[in-house]
This record gives C-alpha cells, sequence and structure tokens, in this order.
C-alpha cells in the first residue's frame, strides 16, 4: 500500500512512526505548508518527496490511501477538495469544529462513494482490547451496571500550559471535550454500547486560556447502566507517563468488576472471589501502548478487505452528537438525550 500524508504537526510523527512498522506499506510523499518542517520531517521517517500543493502529490505519487493530519478547521474544505480523487481518506479527530462540517463530509463521502474513516486510535489501546475481550466472554456477567474513568493529565496548570507542545490548545473554546474527552466517548461507547443521554458540569480551572479543562460527564447507556468520565487536564497523577493510559478505569457487571490503574495492569475480580491480574501484552510504545499503529494497521486491512472499519465516519458520527449534548447539557443545567443520534 502506498500512501500519502498531508500535515507535518505535532502529532504526524506518530502517524509516521507506525506507518514505518507496518509491513508491505510505504510513505510515499508527505505534503505541509510549511515546507522546511516536511522536509525536516520526512528525512527523520525515509519520506522521499515533499509537497507544498497536496493536489501535484496526489498527482504524481498516485496513493492508494491518503492520512489527513493537519488542524481541524481545515479539515471540510481538504475533504471537499480530496474526494474527487477517489482515493479512501484517514482524518485525524477533531473531525471538524461543527457538527454541520461533519455531516457535509459524510454527504461528500456519500456522493463520491469514497471511505472516510477517522483516525480515533484509544479503542485500540490494548487494556480497551482486553477489557472488551473480557466483556464478550461473560467474565462480569450480562449486565452492565456502571462504568467510571477518572483522567488526570497534569499538562494543563501551568502558566505557559501546552506552549511548549501544542500551544494552540490555549486559544481553543473548546479544550477538554473537543479535544480529549471524545476519545473517552468513543471509548465508553466500545465498552458499554450506545449512549442514551448526558448530564454535564464543565469547569475552567486555568484561567490563561480560553476553553474548559475539567468537567464530570455521567451517561445513561442504552443497554442500561450508567458511566462517569471524571476529567482534569489541570491536575496530576503520581506516575511517570500519565499519558499512557491518561487514568484509571474500574467497570461492574451483575457477576464483578474490572479495574485497571495508570501502568495499565488489569484486575478482575468475580463476587464472592479474590482478585486476580490479568496478563497480556501491552508496551509503552508509540503513543499510549502504541494505539496509532494498531488503528493504523486495522485501517489498512479494512480498505484492502473492503470490509466496514470500526470507526468509519457514518458509525463514528454518534460520538459527536455526544459531544455535542455535553456542552448543552453544561450550558443548560439539563440532561440532554443523544440516541438515538440525527443527521439532518
Amino acid at each position: 500500500m502506498k500512501l500519502v500524508c498531508i500535515g507535518a504537526g505535532y502529532f504526524a510523527r506518530f502517524h509516521l512512526d507506525a506507518w514505518n512498522r507496518i509491513p508491505d506499506t510505504r510513505v510515499v510523499a508527505l505534503c505541509d505548508r510549511e515546507e522546511q518542517k516536511a522536509r525536516l520531517l520526512a528525512r527523520e521517517f525515509g519520506v522521499a518527496a515533499v509537497y507544498q500543493d497536496f493536489r501535484e502529490m496526489i498527482e504524481k505519487s498516485q496513493p492508494d490511501l491518503i492520512d489527513l493530519i493537519t488542524p481541524p478547521q481545515t479539515r471540510l474544505e481538504l475533504v471537499r477538495q480530496l474526494v474527487p480523487f477517489g482515493i479512501p481518506l484517514i482524518i485525524q479527530k477533531p473531525v471538524a469544529p461543527t457538527l454541520d462540517e461533519v455531516e457535509a463530509m459524510l454527504e461528500l463521502s456519500d456522493r463520491y462513494k469514497v471511505r472516510v474513516l477517522v483516525h480515533e486510535n484509544f479503542r485500540f489501546q490494548p487494556w480497551y482490547r482486553q477489557i472488551r475481550k473480557l466483556l464478550d466472554q461473560g467474565e462480569l456477567g450480562e449486565d452492565l451496571h456502571s462504568l467510571y474513568f477518572r483522567m488526570r493529565m497534569g499538562d494543563g496548570w501551568q502558566e505557559d500550559a501546552y506552549l511548549s507542545r501544542q500551544p494552540y490548545f490555549r486559544d481553543m473554546p473548546r479544550l477538554l471535550i473537543y479535544e480529549t474527552g471524545v476519545h473517552f466517548i468513543d471509548v465508553f461507547r466500545y465498552l458499554g454500547g450506545e449512549i442514551q443521554k448526558v448530564y454535564a458540569r464543565l469547569n475552567q480551572l486555568n484561567s490563561q486560556i480560553k476553553g474548559e479543562d475539567s468537567g464530570i460527564i455521567c451517561f445513561d447507556f442504552l443497554r442500561g447502566g450508567q458511566g462517569v468520565l471524571d476529567a482534569s487536564r489541570y491536575h496530576e497523577v503520581d506516575h511517570p507517563n500519565p499519558r499512557y493510559t491518561f487514568g484509571v478505569l474500574r467497570l461492574e457487571g451483575d457477576k464483578g468488576n474490572v479495574t485497571m490503574d495508570l501502568s495499565g495492569k488489569i484486575f478482575l475480580k468475580r463476587l464472592g472471589a479474590p482478585s486476580r491480574e490479568i496478563a497480556y501484552p501491552h508496551q509503552d510504545k508509540g503513543f499510549a501502548g502504541d494505539c496509532v499503529h494498531a488503528f493504523q494497521l486495522h485501517a489498512k486491512q479494512s480498505i484492502l478487505s473492503g470490509q466496514e472499519a470500526e470507526t468509519e465516519l457514518s458509525s463514528y458520527f454518534p460520538n459527536l452528537i455526544v459531544q455535542e449534548a455535553i456542552y448543552r447539557s453544561s450550558n443548560s443545567g439539563n440532561p440532554i438525550q443523544t440516541y438515538p443520534p440525527e443527521r439532518a
């Protein structure tokens, strides 16, 4: 598979590193408006060609896949110009600033019959794949009772928060949920099923930024049970890499519970029995348990086989319905219904 990447920003290196480790896959060209930045990244990861014009890059490279890693506010216009080439697209999250823009992307995907996948990698973190196996095996029973995740990143309390890595975070009017929380919306759907209703309280703790950086969000699952996302980018945890698991999890069912700690260890406790650690492979490689590599391998396999990927834009859309409902709930102080999701 030949592919090209558009965008040479902070997270692009994780994409390039992962693509380089997938067999029979080659990034043949990289494009960015800042040519020197693209050249430095291309040299680091062995990409042969660099362009400033993505149309020229596509016409000369004839890729099988386009990986779009630009800021979200650029996406709709780029998707509008890319889909006529008829080449499958992967787009980074956040997908776009508004639901109207995402719906326009869906319409373009339908009209040109071009697959659009969202680069949503958290569900591919090895601990969530293992927990999903335990659920599918019935280890926690048939009924979900609760799903709780506490996130503490500790990268947002300083006066110069985010300047060294992703300075644009400081000016985003929506931060915690739009940029980070949407990952956990997807994880909650992956583990607990469709989300029927949300109630949220969001806060801004660091006065030097524009968006929210903490909040508590309550979810009602369609299949029954409740979820809580207790999230803060302001407060810290006592762990050398808070961005490995991003937090701790506890999931309870009618036959027991499963917990995950900051180092990715998973413990299963059946009711009436002692807790036991569940052994599974995971390593601090790439990004957050090498989930970028796991996602991109899944994306490649689904495109080559013609089978639906887990994060096709159409199936990802309910995450964005929930995301918008969280902001509406926090602004209004009321719970918001989110299922069934509606497209205009």
